[in-house]
């Protein structure tokens, strides 16, 4: 299925060619492809700010980034790699690059004075190919440099089990560690080709997270395991438990479960499940790579999920779990449940008895994010039904 990025194939070839226009022109930054000394980079810059440019490139042997900043001096940049929380006021190797006709070129110089010659041209991607996965898609358009990073990364197949009576094939990415399954049986083939581009596209955007955690000053870790949680024939939820200290003073651990509709293939928001607004259910989707929703439509979500679902939702837990749905706690770890701001945007999942919500808490409470109790039953989910029309158990 989508072992590589696209569909049949295991590797993705790596494409720097001169079909499309050159990268990132009107926004002030720019992606580059060539070699340093004798090795191939993809090299990102922003020149925006000639004071304070900023930047990174990776080894494609390697895929790991290396942070630059600098300045644009006329025409000329003068950048140093790395940065000082990591290297603790040790000299760095500096870059020095001029542009050229189609690019830039110059010279990388180590801290005890060894130098390699820089070529870079403007890196140009062809047209996507049919059959590429949407996420990879919409990467080629708007993060051409991620894109081109997960060129030629191939996955390693893993175990297969059953779950619920669908059978699972486990993919991992083996630099990363990142990990999750494909569906093999169970559903029909048009389904389960939808289904399963939305799974790839959750792992590689973990791959995507993992890179991104890596450029950060200071400790850093990221790991992540992927479990299914239900599976049905009309909707499938799975959890992904990312922890990460990305250049932070701690670790953080959060639960990110998500939800597809089989029949489309689509990622559910909990207003396609339950809505509680007035007029007809509305649909939300609000994409970290999609920044066409307008300010208005993100306003009205955001008022709908502050003045209406989480009062209705605190409302209903407090119904059903009284004990624990207070405003005030004598408990050890200090958790309230009771106040509307934990359930404005919970994560969720279905289950066998209903949707489990898990509320949001800031990271110092990081605990208080675990709860057993907190399901809204069918039965009251299918009094306010969503956008979607679903077949609940």
């Amino acid at each position: 299925m989508f072992k590589g990025l696209w569909r049949l194939t295991g590797v993705v070839v790596l494409v720097c060619s001169t079909v499309s226009t050159a990268l990132g022109a009107d926004s002030g930054k720019q992606v580059y492809t060539g070699t340093l000394g004798n090795l191939p980079i993809v090299l990102e810059l922003n020149t925006y700010n000639a004071k304070d440019v900023s930047g990174r490139y990776f080894y494609q042997k390697y895929r790991k980034d290396l942070i630059l900043s600098g300045e644009k001096v006329g025409e000329a940049l003068r950048i140093d790699e790395g940065n000082d929380r990591d290297r603790e006021g040790e000299p760095r190797p500096n870059i020095r690059l001029q542009p050229t006709p189609n690019g830039l070129s110059g010279g990388w110089t180590s801290p005890q004075g060894k130098v390699l010659k820089i070529e870079l041209l403007q890196a140009k991607l062809p047209p996507v190919p049919v059959g590429t996965l949407p996420y990879l898609a919409t990467l080629h358009d708007v993060a051409p440099y991620e894109y081109l990073r997960l060129q030629g990364m191939k996955l390693k197949q893993g175990k297969t089990e059953t779950f619920m009576g669908y059978t699972l094939q486990w993919w991992s990415e083996p630099q990363s560690g990142m990990s999750l399954f494909e569906v093999v049986s169970g559903y029909s083939a048009e389904e389960r080709q939808r289904i399963n581009q939305q799974l790839m596209a959750r792992l590689w955007q973990q791959v995507v997270s993992f890179h991104d955690c890596l450029t950060q000053p200071g400790m850093y870790v990221y790991s992540q395991t992927a479990d299914p949680l239900w599976m049905s024939p009309s909707v499938i939820s799975v959890n992904i438990m990312a922890e990460d200290n990305c250049g932070g003073s701690y670790s953080d651990e959060r639960d990110m479960p998500f939800n597809l509709d089989v029949k489309t293939g689509k990622p559910l928001m909990l207003e396609d499940v339950l809505w509680i607004g007035q007029g007809e259910p509305k649909h939300y989707e609000l994409s970290e790579l999609d920044d066409k929703a307008s300010y208005d439509a993100y306003r009205a979500y955001f008022e709908y999920r502050t003045k209406e679902l989480a009062p209705w939702l605190v409302g209903q837990l407090r119904t059903l779990y009284p004990e624990e749905v207070t405003t005030t706690t004598d408990r050890n770890d200090g958790c309230v449940y009771g106040e509307e701001q934990s359930w404005k945007f919970p994560s969720w999942y279905f289950t066998d008895q209903g949707i489990k919500l898990l509320p949001s808490f800031a990271h110092n409470q990081a605990m208080c994010r675990n709860v057993e109790w907190s399901v809204l039953p069918y039965n009251l989910i299918k009094q306010h039904p969503g956008h979607v029309a679903l077949k609940l158990p």
